[in-house]
């Protein structure tokens, strides 16, 4: 059984009131169409296809290969927008299932029970409805006594006694796919100029074919979104649907409601985030880990039994057993091998330091390559920059860097050397060799045995 779905994506969302995209908007990290887009992924058997239209490249750019894409030329309504793939789809799938881009809470289980239904169903569609007090705008369903679809009732059309029904139309349809493709070209133009995917229902009905509904069982899913306030809801929901996910999983929340965790985030089990926390991009936190309060990590990858207190991490590796902070900063290119600590105010670029490295507080390290077992005192500066090109600093293994030492890039320090409290280095800095002063000077070799 071929299954596709078409994602409408063409819509302007003029009450968004932004030069972006409506569904380009994020929610949780993610822009709403790629919720859309895995979840129609994950329902169907073939390579989505998305309909656009407003702001076509924006979108284009971001969706690239993760969908087909197809241009509606002129907004024409629901109908129209789907006729635009009959080219790629007609003859090629048995159900086309139908979806909005701006509903990211729409799961794909739901998509496959929607196609489940239909699957049961003589008819040419199954239809997704909610019970909601909240009708925002949704037309309503009206029902035969044998509980199949007889319309969907617009607001601006329903009296007074129908507006109080609470069953109301999702906008998520399964179709038999050749029913689809020919009952398309007989949508009347409505009124207001345009081709609408509900008279779809009412052609059906009229030709004595089953409508079927599938009742959602978390009204959540149906947000759909149209302004920031609903944008605002969403993201809500989505927080709340990731962190009890996290939690399910074996991960630790002190307080889920001040705790931000994007979609795609991973967490290892018996980790331990404290409130104010963001975890954001693609960071991936290893297990036995206890990250914040206030912390930020994008992008960043963790290993085990890492602490982080108050810091923010941007693009940075931590291995195994690493402690970081309280406000410590750690930018793109920051490595910090297994068991390396780094205090707080401290700040790490571009820079690997290598395992049981202990970094002292106020310290920036930039474009620098550390060895093991290195002692960085407190106030270490590496003046990597010249004002027009960056340059590398080394250090070998177990070095000692006093306190308040600034290393004027490049530079290298062998193996075993010291420098004393204050010193500025300016020359490369031998094995086993002490150096103090400005600039620094050696004043002591210890000889090798």
């Amino acid at each position: 059984m071929k299954v596709t779905a078409v994602i409408l994506a063409a819509g302007q969302g003029t009450r968004m009131r932004s030069d972006l995209p409506k569904v380009m908007h994020a929610v949780c990290g993610q822009p709403m169409i790629y919720y859309a887009i895995q979840a129609a992924k994950a329902a169907s058997s073939e390579t989505p296809v998305v309909v656009i239209g407003h702001a076509a490249d924006a979108v284009k750019d971001y969706v690239h290969d993760s969908a087909r894409l197809v241009f509606q030329e002129k907004q024409l309504g629901t109908g129209h927008a789907v006729l635009q793939a009959e080219s790629f789809l007609r003859g090629k799938s048995d159900y086309v299932i139908v979806t909005y881009a701006d509903m990211p809470l729409l799961r794909a289980e739901t998509l496959s029970r929607l196609v489940a239904t239909q699957g049961a169903n003589p008819g040419p569609i199954t239809l997704l409805t909610v019970i909601a007090d909240d009708p925002r705008g949704f037309g309503r369903i009206i029902r035969k006594p044998d509980g199949s679809v007889e319309a969907i009732l617009e607001e601006a059309q329903a009296s007074p006694e129908q507006l109080t029904i609470q069953e109301l139309n999702v906008g998520a349809y399964c179709f038999s796919a050749d029913w689809l493709w020919e009952a398309l070209h007989r949508i009347p133009l409505s009124p207001k100029g345009e081709y609408y995917l509900t008279d779809t229902v009412e052609l059906a009905v009229k030709a004595g074919l089953p409508v079927q509904a599938l009742l959602l069982d978390d009204p959540l899913e149906a947000i759909g979104i149209n302004t920031r306030i609903h944008l605002s809801e969403a993201e809500v929901a989505m927080r709340q649907r990731i962190n009890s996910a996290h939690m399910l999983a074996g991960v630790t929340l002190i307080n889920p409601q001040m705790t931000y965790i994007e979609a795609g985030v991973t967490i290892g089990l018996d980790t331990v985030i404290w409130p104010n926390s963001y975890l954001q991009g693609g960071t991936r936190i290893g297990e036995n880990c206890e990250i914040g309060p206030d912390s930020i990590l994008r992008d960043t990858v963790t290993g085990q039994n890492c602490v982080v207190l108050a810091s923010v991490l941007e693009g940075a590796i931590l291995e195994d057993n690493v402690d970081v902070g309280p406000f410590a900063h750690l930018r793109k290119g920051a490595h910090l091998c297994s068991g390396v600590h780094m205090g707080n105010f401290g700040e790490v670029k571009d820079s690997t330091l290598g395992p049981g490295t202990k970094m002292g507080h106020f310290s920036y390290i930039g474009n620098a390559t550390i060895g093991p077992n290195v002692n960085i005192g407190a106030g270490t500066i590496t003046c990597n920059y010249d004002g027009v090109h960056k340059h590398p600093t080394q250090i070998g293994a177990d070095v000692f860097i006093g306190s308040d030492t600034m290393l004027v890039a490049p530079v290298e320090l062998g193996d075993r050397s010291r420098t004393g409290a204050g010193s500025v280095v300016t020359k490369n800095v031998p094995e086993d060799t002490l150096v103090v002063g400005m600039p620094a000077r050696a004043i002591s070799r210890k000889t090798k045995r």
